[in-house]
């Protein structure tokens, strides 16, 4: 009988991972002028604001740089400003100014975000729309 000849093999540990990175903002909500009613027109009201946002995967967090992240108080405080001086007779059209301003951060490739007014129809919890935009 032969003895035949084994070589051991180490194996190296891959170290590739798959990301898929997201910001939440869950419930964000803040008083503003939205409406085509006249009564709309008068008074603010509460809008709640949710958002997803897909981020670049391939980020890699420093501490000491916030540019390597997406930001979600950044995220807020664009919201909040787009929403403080200016009356929109839409969701739509204040969806599309929020998405305007969001992908000027190349690092944001993916939002879903969903607006709501929650105090409008009698009956409901709160009526609203959904858009999910995504960067070809």
């Amino acid at each position: 009988m032969k003895k035949k000849n084994l070589k051991i093999v180490k194996l190296k540990r891959k170290e590739n991972y798959s990301y898929k990175r997201k910001i939440l903002v869950s419930d964000l909500t803040l008083l503003m002028s939205i409406g085509i009613h006249n009564f709309e027109k008068i008074k603010k009201q509460e809008v709640k604001f949710n958002i997803s946002i897909d981020v670049n995967p391939s980020l890699f967090p420093n501490k000491d740089n916030l540019n390597s992240i997406v930001n979600y108080e950044t995220i807020i405080k664009i919201i909040a400003r787009i929403t403080k001086n200016k009356h929109y007779d839409l969701l739509e059209t204040l969806a599309e100014d929020i998405f305007h301003e969001l992908f000027k951060n190349y690092n944001i490739q993916k939002i879903k975000l969903k607006i709501q007014k929650t105090q409008i129809i009698k009956n409901t919890s709160s009526v609203g729309i959904e858009i999910t935009k995504k960067r070809l």
